[in-house]
């Protein structure tokens, strides 16, 4: 068995995840890198101490197979990092049922998911480390995006309340709060459209534009890979580690400023007042 550490990140077919495989495994780790359809990756497929596997977070024995192998070929994990989800932008009255629900189970419920199937190995260990990827918008939000931005909420609450359970049995937690990142991830939204509601279209409009003009503030994958691994390994207590110099700023403002001020001053920029 290895002395190496072992992580296991899922959402690693690209973006955050992929980058992040690729710091860990430079950094003398064993990765664990988990994606819904391995079979299409090639470039982790080459790199030593690398085990691409299967994993969809909406399904459990998808997830217990996953650790399972990644505990015969590495001996432990130490680290599990949840990074997989997806986006959606557009209206609350156009939503669908179906995306609705799923975006809640990949975004919520996955990491639950995950969670519970890693606590009796780390359990076991008596120690163990989770970092779960979330947003900026899990703390201050934009216009346009409630169903996802609610995710993150759910997320943020559902980590913060589990340091009550896992910190006395070794198991510590921690949250990744990124801003936008320049991967295939705004391009790869999920969209309700306007749903044929003529009322929405000019604050849709605006919003657009004013969504194109942000991609100036994008952080690469590298960037924000770089965070996860600083909350991976860095030994420390810190619960919340902000990514990205968008979500410096807008934490901070939001920190700083009343309900009503921010809502102002988000309203103004992305024209939906």
């Amino acid at each position: 068995m290895t002395a190496n550490k072992t992580v296991l990140i899922t959402g690693t077919s690209s973006g955050i995840g992929k980058a992040a495989v690729k710091l860990f495994q430079a950094s003398g780790w064993n990765v664990v890198a988990t994606m819904r359809t391995p079979e299409k990756e090639t470039e982790l497929q080459q790199l030593d101490r690398v085990l691409v596997t299967a994993l969809d977070v909406t399904k459990q024995e998808s997830i217990e197979e996953a650790i399972a192998k990644g505990v015969a070929k590495f001996g432990t994990i130490d680290v599990l990092i949840n990074n997989a989800g997806f986006g959606m932008m557009g209206l609350i009255e156009a939503s669908s049922e179906e995306l609705m629900q799923r975006i809640f189970d990949v975004n919520v419920f996955g990491v639950v998911r995950t969670t519970k199937a890693i606590l009796p190995h780390f359990r076991a260990r008596g120690e163990g480390l989770i970092v779960n990827v979330s947003s900026m918008v899990g703390r201050a939000c934009f216009p346009f995006q409630a169903l996802y931005h609610a995710t993150k909420h759910a997320l943020e609450g559902f980590t913060e309340d589990s340091q009550y359970e896992l910190n006395p049995l070794g198991i510590r937690v921690k949250l990744v709060e990124p801003g936008g990142v320049a991967t295939d991830f705004l391009t790869s939204l999920e969209q309700t459209g306007d749903g044929g509601i003529a009322d929405y279209k000019d604050s849709l409009e605006k919003y657009f534009l004013a969504v194109q003009a942000y991609a100036e503030k994008l952080s690469t994958p590298e960037q924000i890979a770089q965070v996860v691994f600083e909350a991976a390994t860095d030994n420390s207590d810190q619960l919340r580690y902000w990514a990205g110099e968008d979500a410096k700023q807008l934490l901070a403002a939001r920190k700083a400023m009343n309900d009503r001020d921010f809502y102002q001053m988000i309203a103004e920029q992305f024209g939906v007042q």
